[in-house]
């Protein structure tokens, strides 16, 4: 074996030898090489296909991108209340996973549980009962349960993005194909120890721009799948509770790496929930009734309304009595997770109102819109975490929600801030037919005006 390697060096000796080659030549023929590879790099990088790089040729991202938000200037003094001119929609925000970023939008379909794709997925852990009683049984101290989580445990879920893409009639008809789904894709940053974690930096930055990161991608289908599909996929039913309620949902956990469960610090079971429209939630307390609505209300993952609504001027007032630190600027409106952003109201004047109808205003043919308006919203710690970077504050804007926005005889020791909504749909529709659309300079008519109190559950 020696006497091979020995040969072997030799021959690759000789053969440098025979080149004699200087070291400007060896220079020469390096800018050589790296003159051909560089354009082929940059054209042609070396990394791997992404599940969205696919998704490109047929589909379409749903939102508005960054350069073109309308929540750029949501700290402008243009947002005051100006004589003679009604609200108007400014900004409209859907969160198709719960707690993950939202995907904001020029216009949106509204159904009796909110905007088209908001919550339709919710992240659980498994949890067991602690603590239980010394005379429990086996089963009772074994005994497991499905419970949602939110930034309120896990601060990180701000930074899973969330992108929507929708089949693209035209992409799809270049590629002669034809298809009605849509696709939901989580991106969240990660990064593997050692030479892997390197190559995925350097990968991440050829394709996306030199500030990119490395982050995993996980793809799944919005429509809810069908039997054949959730018996192929491994997919289950179980009980999930949120708040108060327990519901039946489908769960995904299949889909999930495992490495999101360590990113996102969750040491118990982790799973993905996927709504079934088979399986709303109704909601009563302060919500219409069958009649005043024209069907029963219901509403999906979210917390207890279709709806939630947020005013920029009542934010700005509010904003103005929080104390400011190194970690705490401003109050961006994306903390409070709105769906239906307002500007030109008089500040808190949302919390006299009791029906609304959006109207066309500047935002094109569309048809009036009515709304419920059910009740403030009680917060609760969320507001503390940044949604850009997913970085709780200690104290704010908690703190000075409780001190200053006490302001509901049901929820005397909470802060309140933003209304929630339930539609309003003629009794006549069917089931099927009950949607409407809004979008952004719709004008607010406010229809009906009365004092609020909370109901818990």
């Amino acid at each position: 074996m020696d006497t091979t390697m020995d040969t072997t060096m030799d021959i690759g000796n000789s053969w440098l030898k025979n080149l004699n080659l200087d070291s400007g030549a060896i220079f020469l023929l390096t800018v050589t090489i790296c003159a051909f590879l560089i354009p082929v790099v940059i054209i042609l990088p070396p990394v791997g296909l992404q599940k969205s790089d696919a998704l490109v040729q047929t589909h379409t991202k749903a939102g508005v991108e960054g350069s073109k938000s309308n929540l750029k200037n949501q700290y402008s003094d243009e947002h005051a209340p100006r004589d003679g001119q009604p609200p108007k929609v400014h900004s409209l925000v859907i969160y198709p996973v719960k707690s993950c970023k939202g995907i904001e939008l020029k216009r949106s379909k509204v159904l009796p549980t909110g905007l088209q794709f908001d919550r339709l997925f919710m992240f659980a852990q498994l949890k067991s009962p602690f603590p239980v009683a010394v005379n429990s049984t086996d089963e009772e101290k074994s005994k497991h349960k499905w419970e949602f989580v939110t930034q309120r445990q896990f601060s990180r879920l701000a930074n899973v993005t969330v992108d929507l893409w929708l089949p693209d009639e035209m992409k799809l008809r270049k590629q002669s194909m034809k298809s009605k789904e849509a696709f939901v894709i989580l991106r969240f940053p990660w990064k593997e120890d050692g030479w892997r974690g390197i190559y995925s930096t350097i990968t991440a930055k050829l394709a996306r721009g030199r500030a990119a990161e490395p982050e995993i991608e996980i793809l799944l289908p919005v429509d809810f799948p069908s039997a054949e599909d959730i018996k192929e996929r491994g997919y289950t039913f179980d009980d999930v509770k949120i708040w108060k309620e327990t519901i039946n949902a489908l769960n995904m956990e299949k889909d999930l790496p495992v490495e999101l469960q360590r990113y996102l610090g969750v040491s118990n079971k982790l799973a993905l929930f996927r709504l079934d429209p088979g399986q709303l939630r109704e909601v009563y307390r302060t919500a219409p009734s069958k009649e005043e609505a024209g069907y029963q209300p219901v509403t999906g993952f979210q917390d207890a309304f279709p709806l939630h609504l947020m005013s920029l001027t009542s934010l700005h007032a509010f904003n103005s009595e929080v104390p400011k630190d190194d970690d705490l600027k401003e109050l961006d409106v994306l903390r409070f997770r709105p769906n239906i952003i307002l500007s030109g109201a008089e500040a808190y004047d949302e919390e006299t109102w009791k029906q609304i109808r959006l109207k066309p205003g500047s935002s094109g043919l569309y048809n009036d819109v009515a709304f419920h308006v059910s009740c403030r919203t009680v917060r609760c710690k969320m507001p503390n975490v940044d949604p850009a970077t997913g970085f709780r504050h200690p104290t704010e804007p908690d703190k000075s929600l409780r001190a200053k926005r006490a302001v509901d005889e049901g929820a005397p020791l909470n802060g309140c801030l933003g209304m929630q909504l339930t539609p309003l749909f003629d009794p006549s529709l069917g089931e099927e037919d009950r949607e409407a659309w809004i979008a952004v300079g719709m004008t607010v008519e406010v229809e009906q005006r009365g004092h609020h109190v909370y109901i818990k559950q």
